[in-house]
């Protein structure tokens, strides 16, 4: 099962397919995409698509002259996709990120691991990474997947998240056992706010307003 923010490699055909429903303006970066062999992005599902079909994304790097993004996506068979991972995780990404966040990133990634709470990332750090491109500016985010298995992870990553957010400009999402995402900002406010408060889920197939009570419902319980 695909889940958002996964890595796909398409296959020669899917290329080809991705470059027939492409506008001209975006056929120049697809190619070196191509020839990078770097990865697309999985999508939220969009109407229309048929069954098979994952519906995939290409974040292409600022343009040099006005710092101005294009975005393509489309869609593609599975036949089309020759490999597949998980989001970057964040170990991987630490040798691209600027000298000023290394090492709270280090220090984040070294006390989660020391907890067992995985920890992710996507966007524009996940990008430069892949890419050796240039994404990351003065002003973006950190954008982390939490992906807890267990209510003592989730806990443990929200309080290091929140903590390290004082010196690193962090965003992002945790992500659910069964795949439903919310951002950790709204979680942890929702936790912390009156009871009832629902929080805005996002899914591979739907996004949907639910109580914090029904993801915690996912995790596991740890016992002795």
């Amino acid at each position: 099962m695909f889940a958002r923010h996964d890595l796909v490699w398409l296959t020669s055909r899917g290329w080809q397919r991705v470059r027939s429903g492409a506008p001209q303006a975006a056929l120049s970066a697809l190619d070196r995409w191509r020839d990078g062999g770097w990865p697309a992005v999985v999508r939220r599902t969009e109407a229309g698509m048929l069954p098979g079909e994952v519906a995939i994304g290409f974040p292409l790097p600022p343009r040099p002259e006005d710092g101005g993004k294009l975005k393509f996506g489309c869609a593609v068979e599975m036949s089309d996709i020759g490999r597949r991972t998980r989001a970057l995780p964040l170990v991987g990404a630490l040798d691209a990120v600027p000298v000023q966040w290394r090492e709270g990133l280090e220090a984040l990634e070294r006390q989660a691991a020391d907890a067992g709470v995985s920890l992710s990332v996507y966007g524009s750090v996940a990008l430069a990474a892949l890419t050796g491109q240039y994404y990351l500016t003065p002003l973006s985010d950190i954008d982390v997947l939490l992906q807890p298995q267990t209510r003592r992870q989730l806990m443990i990553g929200l309080d290091l998240l929140s903590w390290h957010a004082g010196i690193l400009p962090l965003d992002g999402e945790v992500v659910f056992p069964d795949g439903r995402a919310v951002a950790w900002k709204e979680l942890r406010a929702a936790f912390a706010g009156a009871p009832g408060t629902r929080v805005l889920t996002k899914g591979l197939d739907r996004i949907a307003l639910v109580l914090p009570e029904a993801l915690m419902a996912t995790l596991e319980e740890e016992h002795g």
